[in-house]
């Protein structure tokens, strides 16, 4: 008799052409991905040659039930590490069946930045920081410590080794490997200063890469925890009071900030920031305020300020950027539930569209 796990791990591509399409796209609470499978005929490398799809929007929260179908729009693809094989996972934003962007549809908007001429030839880099934290799924209380108790003071598990201070590095390591062999441009993960909580980052990437990668990394994390029985939060401050909270900082440069000269153009980029700090401290993640404190490695939540090598600034200029003359700043504002797709083409067009 096989075995479930046997069947799990069945590859099927020696008997048929045939593979399975995961189509993943965003929920209307902004952070809840869905997805559903299809069988396609043969094996498909193009987003534009696969068909588009539809789904019931009035049960994600995007469509009213007497008008609730919604178009799926295939962006993106990447391997399935799941399925594996030819299978894929196809990135995809969401349309009315007139060929209107839905309002959950962040990914239009970007793409139409994305898109402009002069960010084009600007060529926009992305180093997004996800952190996020592992919670026990019964009492959604992060993995590692105490029932209904809390652990030692923070200091000893950032980027820590051990039993008592590393939890839940089967999931993160299986996490990395997935997301490299999906095609995903993983640059690093580490352990993060709270226990229990971690950080993946993804780039450089360029342009609208960034977000739909950024996006099939959360939705394969969101798997491999559903495997493990463990629940990935991406609240900005998990745990209330003396523990840092969790963000998703976004390391940004363009062409002319990585030539000779480019310091300049930074500093000339980061005063614009300034100038619609606001703007985007509302578009950078619900429940920021709560992590944007002025403690815990961060700035005021009403306060701008940039400096160098500064991690309680707004922004933060790196030493080797500083000496170079040249490179690339973080904006450490975003928070861990931002949308990528807001964030980085809001960073493009204030700092390279935006005329004050």
């Amino acid at each position: 008799m096989s075995l479930l796990t046997d069947l799990i791990n069945l590859n099927f591509s020696d008997i048929t052409h045939k593979i399975i399409a995961e189509y993943i796209w965003v929920g209307g609470s902004g952070m809840d991905v869905r997805s559903k499978a299809r069988t396609l005929p043969a094996p498909v490398n193009d987003p534009s040659k696969l068909p588009k799809w539809n789904f019931d929007g009035s049960s994600t929260g995007q469509a009213p039930g007497e008008d609730s179908e919604i178009i799926l729009y295939p962006q993106a693809i990447y391997r399935d590490p799941f399925r594996r094989g030819n299978n894929i996972l196809v990135i995809c934003d969401t349309y009315t069946p007139t060929g209107e962007p839905i309002p959950t549809n962040k990914r239009a908007k970007a793409a139409k930045i994305f898109s402009h001429p002069d960010v084009v030839a600007e060529e926009p880099w992305y180093g997004l920081e996800q952190e996020y934290t592992l919670l026990q799924k019964d009492v959604q209380w992060p993995i590692g410590w105490p029932l209904g108790g809390y652990p030692g003071a923070q200091g000893p598990y950032y980027c820590g080794v051990g039993a008592d201070k590393a939890f839940g590095r089967d999931i993160v390591d299986s996490h990395y490997k997935a997301c490299l062999y999906a095609g995903i441009d993983i640059s690093g993960i580490n352990g993060e200063v709270m226990p229990g909580q971690w950080e993946f980052q993804v780039g450089p990437t360029v342009g609208i890469a960034a977000g739909d990668q950024l996006w099939a990394a959360r939705y394969i994390l969101e798997r491999i925890t559903e495997i493990a029985g463990v629940v990935v939060s991406f609240d900005p401050k998990p745990i209330p009071g003396d523990w840092n909270g969790a963000g998703a900082h976004t390391n940004f440069s363009t062409k002319s900030m990585r030539k000779e000269g480019g310091y300049e153009v930074i500093k000339k980029a980061i005063e614009k920031l300034g100038l619609r700090h606001k703007e985007h401290i509302a578009a950078y993640g619900e429940g920021n305020e709560r992590r944007l404190t002025g403690r815990h490695e961060t700035a005021d939540i009403d306060t701008f300020v940039w400096g160098v090598a500064n991690r309680g600034a707004s922004i933060r200029v790196g030493r080797d950027t500083e000496k170079e003359g040249k490179g690339y700043f973080e904006d450490r504002r975003p928070a861990s539930n931002m949308d990528p797709y807001v964030v980085t083409s809001m960073i493009a067009e204030t700092t390279l569209l935006w005329k004050p």
